[in-house]
């Protein structure tokens, strides 16, 4: 009998790379506007080469990208830039359709929901907060909290530790089947490829199911 559902966040419940790419785009179109001498398409992609090598929830990538074209920070150029994206971020950080109706569903039928992210502790909060999603559930674990990236266990049995749960009791939903998929394998855990999220894969996805839409959650919740 499955008692919760786990889920990742970014891709799965959040269309994390559309509010991304939005986002980055405005803030180089505002430092632009600003006065930086350099034009759109070849700003976004040194942003971008930054963001590939730091990471995408890296949090100094304006000043970076500032630093190496001028030798320092020109703070008027990087004021733009922050206002644009944090603009751009709060109207593009959207869910999926169904995600928060599906999560309430669960919610009601008893099952208790998690979540586990790679996310900095602080981002994940602060777009569950924003899409109104934080009271809604009872776990939510980042890498940050256990000291390692999925596919690492670590994140999936400290879920089920704080759940009170063993592996079978618990499903995981993700959209990376390499860090998702792999990581609830290896805890034991049975998973669902969120299918409809970003990430593009080839081959088997090593998932026991895959859903195009997170409403057939409740299928599977019922007859598991």
């Amino acid at each position: 009998m499955i008692k919760s559902v786990i889920f990742d966040l970014d891709n799965t419940l959040v269309d994390f790379m559309r509010m991304k790419k939005e986002s980055i785009k405005a803030a180089v179109a505002g430092m632009v506007d600003s006065g930086l001498d350099m034009g759109f398409q070849e700003a976004y992609d040194q942003v971008m080469a930054i963001y590939h090598l730091e990471g995408i929830e890296h949090q100094e990538v304006f000043d970076k990208f500032l630093t190496a074209h001028y030798g320092k920070v020109n703070h008027k150029v990087l004021a733009a830039g922050v206002v644009g994206y944090r603009k751009a971020r709060d109207a593009a950080l959207v869910l999926y359709p169904h995600v928060t109706s599906t999560l309430t569903a669960l919610v009601k039928s008893g099952i208790q929901l998690a979540l586990i992210t790679d996310a900095p502790p602080k981002q994940a909060w602060l777009r569950l907060c924003q899409l109104n999603l934080h009271h809604l559930f009872d776990i939510v674990i980042t890498a940050e909290d256990v000291g390692a990236l999925k596919p690492s266990p670590l994140a999936f049995r400290a879920a089920l530790d704080k759940l009170g749960l063993k592996p079978h009791e618990a499903i995981m939903v993700g959209d990376w089947p390499d860090r998702d998929m792999k990581g609830a394998e290896a805890a034991g855990m049975r998973s669902v490829l969120a299918k409809y999220g970003d990430r593009k894969f080839e081959g088997a996805s090593g998932a026991d199911w895959e859903i195009d839409d997170i409403v057939e959650l409740l299928g599977i919740v019922k007859d598991g």
